[in-house]
């Protein structure tokens, strides 16, 4: 802290000066004493001077009501809630989120340090602290085929960038466990920073192995018996509750049925689209639901704040206490948690409570933040070339093949054999479908074509430019015509989500910046999205399934079982192309 600034919030903190704000009568959620305490807090100049009985140049009486630090996403990217990032800071912050853990290697993996700089431009003046831990796998593996390549040279520029915590999910562990030079290189420039992890499933061995190398974090759990595995080594648990990957409810009934203690747990989402944070909230969702599950209010308010600032070296955020940002969340009550006013830097940007007439509180325009211009390269990433309709077909030469079976509330998928149904070549049939990846970032005309289980569409077809964490076109469904359809739709828009149905484009939204990101507000996508969805469901997708996310991350060679490439199927358990 700057002296003038010290010297001010010292003179407000001995009671010389008034402060500028009082929140009183206030249920303080104390993070260090695990206690709930009424009193009143002081702010000036963004920072909270004390808790007693102070004057402020404005006073505000919370009537009892609890109040709680800013939560913390720990992990997310902002690519994957559809929309420009300030216009899902704007939503997450009416949930009472008010600091973003940001690892960008969707935007790196289609368009490199240009797409990183975009997400630094769209946030430098967000009502809420925006960090990033730099991509550290782009592209994820050595058989991808992605936008961009980002090395350690590259990388060495932004450690100057006070936003800049430290390096994202390591999701190659295999380049990890093995001493790959070049990841190792990345390894060393964030020495004595944050490493973030990304270790689904991994044995014993590759874990201690994982941990040596200075990753600290993960966030890929599914099971409580393998979120233990990796506390028993020291590692953070960000407990994951996004749209396709909902782990919560296995490893918080693990916690409390086991009576572990949540020390080093935090919550993030991921990836969430912006459908659900306005449905169900944000990591204010994740509180509500560990508590709802037994977890205890003041431990799971821990997980979102505390706990999260001391894992990424945050040491003014996190708590409601003399010397911490004044970034605020008051509350209606430790069961329900809807946020009813929030704060940042010591200035209300969301207040829930409506005006006499009705109308909103004025205090939410602050939250509309003119996103920045996009550069216009970052508007046209999608390159197919000629589509040769011949690279769906798939002779049937073999059986049984493997084949992707996808799971309901995961990303990780089973590998399955399969007698794939048709005479000479594959006809899907409902229950086993067709998937196919598109390359779309050179041209190359890369196809890879195979089979998946567990996501019944009939009818048509469904596809998406975002496919974790590659970003080229992924398709599913019955039938080729329809599946050429989709992806020659994606094209014309040059990246988006679509549905067709018996030959026809059913509707389409639209994903321009980067084939990832909306240019348009936040009513138009989350109304295309329900409009997709329901489509989707009614087409035979489980209703317990993202159609869209969990399509997004049947690409992804570094999540066991098997995944679809541009370059064929991917057994990731045995690393060959099968």
């Amino acid at each position: 802290m700057k002296l003038e600034k010290y010297i001010a919030c010292s003179k407000a903190a001995r009671k010389l000066i008034k402060a500028d704000l009082v929140l009183k009568n206030a249920r303080i959620v104390n993070v260090f004493t695990d206690r709930v305490e009424p009193g009143n807090v002081a702010i000036k100049n963004g920072i909270i001077v004390g808790i007693g009985d102070f004057e402020g140049e404005t006073e505000l009486d919370l009537g009892g009501l609890y109040l709680t630090s800013g939560l913390i996403d720990a992990h997310l990217h902002l690519e994957s809630t559809l929309v420009n990032p300030q216009v899902l800071i704007s939503a997450a912050a009416k949930h009472g989120t008010t600091t973003f853990m940001v690892d960008p290697h969707e935007a790196a993996n289609v368009s490199g340090t240009r797409g990183i700089d975009y997400l630094l431009e769209q946030t430098k003046n967000s009502p809420a602290h925006v960090y990033i831990m730099m991509a550290s796998c782009v592209p994820a593996t050595v058989i991808d085929d992605n936008g961009a390549s980002l090395t350690a040279d590259e990388m060495a520029p932004y450690l100057s960038n006070r936003r800049v915590l430290g390096l994202g999910e390591v999701m190659d562990c295999m380049a990890v466990i093995e001493g790959d030079a070049a990841m190792n290189k990345k390894l060393e420039l964030f020495d004595g920073k944050v490493k973030d992890g990304h270790a689904p499933n991994l044995t014993d061995e590759q874990l201690a192995a994982y941990v040596l190398a200075g990753v600290t974090t993960d966030h890929e759990g599914t099971s409580y018996e393998y979120i233990m595995k990796e506390r028993a080594v020291g590692m953070t648990v960000h407990i994951r509750e996004g749209s396709a990957a909902r782990n919560l409810e296995n490893i918080v009934r693990g916690i409390v049925e086991n009576n572990n203690n949540t020390e080093g747990f935090c919550f993030c989402t991921d990836d969430k689209h912006i459908e659900d944070i306005i449905n169900e909230g944000h990591i204010d969702h994740n509180v509500r639901k560990a508590v709802s599950m037994g977890i205890s209010p003041i431990a799971a308010i821990k997980m979102a704040t505390i706990q999260p600032a001391r894992c990424y070296g945050l040491r003014r955020t996190g708590a409601v206490c003399s010397g911490y940002d004044a970034d605020l969340v008051v509350w209606d009550s430790l069961k329900d948690f809807n946020a009813q006013m929030v704060f940042y830097n010591g200035e209300m940007i969301f207040d829930a409570r409506p005006l006499a007439d009705g109308s909103e509180s004025p205090v939410n325009r602050r939250l509309n933040i003119k996103p920045e211009p996009c550069p216009a390269d970052l508007m046209n990433t999608v390159h197919l070339g000629e589509i040769d309709p011949s690279r769906l077909v798939i002779p049937i030469k073999e059986s049984p093949v493997p084949a992707i079976h996808m799971i309901e509330g995961e990303i990780l998928t089973q590998k399955e054999m399969v007698t794939l149904p048709g005479e000479d070549v594959f006809v899907p049939n409902g229950k086993i479908n067709k998937i196919a990846v598109f390359e779309r970032h050179h041209a190359t005309g890369k196809v890879g074509v195979g089979a998946v289980t567990g996501f019944p569409i009939r009818g048509g077809a469904i596809a998406t430019s975002v496919s974790h964490d590659s970003h080229n076109i992924i398709v599913i469904g019955d039938n080729d015509a329809d599946m050429l359809c989709a992806v020659k739709e994606i094209e014309r828009v040059n990246g988006g989500y679509t549905v067709v149905s018996k030959g026809k484009v059913y509707d389409t939204l639209e994903l321009p910046v980067m084939g990832l990101i909306s240019d348009k507000t936040l009513s138009y996508v989350s109304k295309k999205m329900h409009k997709l969805n329901t489509k989707a469901y009614k087409m035979g997708v489980p209703k317990g399934m993202d159609p869209f996310l969990t399509l997004s991350f049947m690409a992804l060679p570094v999540i066991p079982e098997i995944r679809c490439t541009p370059r064929g199927m991917y057994d990731v358990v045995e690393g060959r192309l099968v």
